[in-house]
């Protein structure tokens, strides 16, 4: 499923393409933590977090073999309703639009090629996601100061507590520094999936949330 480097290329590209007053975005940085923060308290990103919540919560998704957050669920409960959204608010958003659309591509692919749920499929796509995520380039990493830890604090679906919200930023870090020391050049050869699957989903991915964010920002003034 889509890790932080791709989570952090596609904040990338919607600040260069896009820009941010276009999408309604004032805080770029707090933007950018809330692109990871839905994997903060699930426990395979940030280790040793102060508390641990479900990936069925955090991802309003049910446990499947390959998920889709609701995305949609999350907009109804965090943006529509609330009077006042944080950018941290609206990149958790795109981060479940991201893993919606890889994950819903992935689930029609393998069938596609016939290949069922089981350890092939998943040792076979997290090994071409891995890969795939090394052949971006990116640079942006959180910076922990006071106004972004004032909408972690306010993050209305549970807080992200200052301890939390370093030790993400000290993993984004980590995470760009490897992608630079292991940038993959080149057309990769992958496992499962292929580098038209990869271009396809990252395109819808972008496109989704450019849309939701421009309806947005037309309101947010």
């Amino acid at each position: 499923m889509p890790s932080w480097n791709i989570h952090t290329a596609h904040v990338e590209r919607l600040l260069r393409e896009e820009g941010a007053e276009s999408l309604g975005v004032r805080d770029a940085n707090a933007f950018l933590l809330g692109n990871l923060a839905p994997d903060i308290y699930v426990g395979y990103m940030v280790p040793d977090t102060t508390y641990r919540i479900d990936y069925k919560l955090t991802h309003q998704a049910l446990r499947e073999h390959i998920p889709l957050p609701g995305y949609d669920e999350f907009w109804n409960f965090y943006v529509a309703r609330q009077e006042r959204v944080s950018d941290l608010t609206l990149g958790a958003w795109a981060h479940l639009v991201t893993d919606h659309v890889y994950n819903a591509h992935t689930r029609r692919y393998l069938e596609l090629i016939g290949v069922k749920p089981g350890e092939r499929a998943r040792i076979g796509k997290q090994a071409d996601f891995a890969l795939f995520g090394r052949t971006l380039d990116i640079s942006m990493v959180p910076s922990v100061d006071e106004a972004l830890l004032a909408q972690c604090a306010a993050f209305p679906p549970y807080s992200i507590l200052e301890r939390d919200a370093r030790a993400a930023a000290d993993v984004a870090r980590r995470i760009v520094e490897k992608n630079r020391d292991e940038h993959v050049s080149g057309v990769p050869v992958y496992q499962l999936l292929s580098s038209e699957f990869f271009e396809t989903a990252r395109q819808e991915a972008h496109d989704t949330i450019v849309r939701g964010l421009r309806s947005f920002a037309s309101h947010r003034g």
